[in-house]
């Protein structure tokens, strides 16, 4: 039986179970999070990104999940600079060209301030510039894709919580905590 395990990886969390940075600091790691032998990451979140990973014990799964052309969906909840505007989401929703090439269209919604923890530093805060929020679900996972893509409609990224994976989410589940779930049949 596959293991999956459901991680919520606090922001500054390197993404992988060891630091192999440069200069000697250590950074904290999954290892600092999860104590459970031989399962490994499904796909990436970056160091400055939080929220949902899944690592398992089962290559395929892990494939399955993270290799691009199985099109699994990944659901972003999005702090970006300025006020999201109706025209931005539809170029989102359409695809967008970035330098690697033409996004998947994707669902883009503005939504309320999201009932997340608190991040751990802060976002910066600036009195003359508005921020927003949407929900950004995509259907690949090119390298800093998100961030690019709110760049890209003129809306940088200040904080990025990726949400779900599939049908996997982090609702109900601590930042910095994990919990194993039954596997996709």
């Amino acid at each position: 039986m596959s293991r999956l395990i459901l991680f919520n990886k606090p922001f500054g969390v390197l993404p992988q179970f060891t630091d192999t940075g440069i200069g000697g600091s250590s950074r904290p790691t999954l290892s600092d999070y999860i104590d459970i032998p031989d399962v490994y990451p499904a796909g990436r979140l970056d160091l400055d990104s939080e929220g949902l990973m899944l690592l398992t014990d089962d290559g395929r799964l892990q494939a399955r999940i993270s290799d691009p052309r199985f099109k699994m969906s990944k659901t972003y909840l999005v702090q970006v600079e300025g006020n999201v505007s109706d025209e931005a989401l539809a170029n989102l929703r359409t695809g967008l060209h970035l330098k690697d090439g033409m996004t998947l269209p994707a669902h883009a919604e503005a939504i309320a301030d999201p009932d997340v923890w608190p991040r751990d530093p802060p976002i910066r805060f600036r009195k003359s510039v508005p921020d927003s929020w949407m929900k950004l679900t995509i259907y690949e996972g090119r390298n800093r894709q998100v961030r690019r893509m709110t760049a890209a409609i003129g809306f940088p990224t200040l904080r990025l919580v990726r949400w779900a994976i599939g049908d996997w989410n982090v609702e109900n589940l601590e930042q910095g905590k994990w919990r194993e779930v039954a596997g996709p049949a």
